[in-house]
């Protein structure tokens, strides 16, 4: 059993897979970031100084009761919070995510180009003496009855 395991590593797909996991966690930190804090905030200026991560719909109040300012605060006092805000900013980083990975594989797919098939072997030749298609083993022509050189 170990020695397959060894031979599943040893596979350059798995490592292939691994890198991209981490390089995909990384990506998904920055898009974090650009939504939160580069994308959101004018969003939220233009909407009447809306802060998007402090959306939120309490359920039930904590201790102190609300109402509650920021969702830390809600969180904090044990409220029972419907977090939208931080839903709409992760929607938003899926399909930035989602969008950018279309790109990367629409491109990778144009780099996968088929190459042209290599031409058929002819089938068949034309007569010198009447132009007629004939096979290109023929060594007497069907038609016009002329034989044939090799």
């Amino acid at each position: 059993m170990w020695n397959e395991f060894k031979e599943f590593l040893k596979r350059g797909n798995v490592m292939d897979m691994a890198v991209g996991i981490v390089i995909g966690a990384a990506f998904g930190a920055v898009v974090k970031s650009l939504v939160d804090n580069v994308i959101m905030p004018p969003i939220g200026l233009l909407l009447g100084g809306v802060d998007f991560a402090n959306i939120m719909t309490v359920l039930k109040a904590g201790d102190p009761a609300g109402p509650y300012a920021t969702l830390a605060e809600a969180q904090d006092a044990g409220a029972v919070v419907i977090a939208w805000g931080v839903f709409i900013n992760a929607v938003i980083s899926f399909i930035i995510v989602a969008f950018v990975i279309f790109l990367l594989i629409r491109y990778y797919n144009s780099l996968q180009k088929e190459p042209e098939p290599a031409p058929a072997e002819p089938t068949t030749k034309e007569c010198p003496y009447c132009h007629m298609e004939i096979p290109i083993a023929a060594v007497r022509c069907p038609y016009c009855t002329a034989e044939l050189e090799g």
